[in-house]
């Protein structure tokens, strides 16, 4: 007897080891939204005239192995990016080094109660230096400066994901 129960203690073990510690969360639909007609600098409004599609985009990129097709079950990413905070990081008198990128994160599912979050995000220029390529000159980083845009957008995306379990 003493040796079945060890024997049944080894297999679950085992199998505990082989499979995932975390199950991920399936993501069925990613939306962004920005209302660009609040943003008051027609410059400013016209250089993020993207932004929502290209974060849209960015964010889906890195779940590719978490998406579900459409009849089946999965979360639903919902951004609403901040316009005031676009506006100020772009008429910023002190520069690109203390720009930031905000928006307000829902993740809801239709039937998973436990896969719901709501959280403000922000990424700062500081954590979007990662994202610049190799060389790049951080002292002539613009705010209308499509390194600048590409790196912020790119670390949004990353710590949005990376929140989602």
């Amino acid at each position: 007897m003493y040796r079945k129960f060890l024997i049944t203690v080894c297999i679950a073990a085992a199998a505990s080891l082989g499979g995932p510690a975390i199950a991920q969360t399936m993501v069925k639909e990613v939306e962004v939204d920005v209302d660009l007609d609040a943003v008051e600098n027609a410059k400013a409004a016209a250089h993020w005239s993207e932004i929502a599609s290209d974060l849209e985009n960015a964010i889906v990129a890195r779940l590719t192995d978490r998406l579900v097709g459409e009849n089946e079950e999965g979360a639903k990413i919902a951004v609403d990016i901040d316009e005031v905070s676009l506006a100020s990081s772009w008429d910023s008198a002190v520069g690109a080094a203390d720009s930031k990128l905000a928006g307000t994160v829902n993740v809801s599912h239709e039937s998973d109660n436990t896969a719901f979050d709501s959280y403000e995000l922000t990424v700062t220029f500081e954590q979007a230096g990662p994202f610049f390529l190799p060389g790049t000159d951080f002292t002539a980083i613009t705010t209308d400066s499509q390194e600048y845009y590409d790196a912020m957008i790119a670390a949004f995306a990353d710590h949005l994901v990376s929140r989602i379990e």
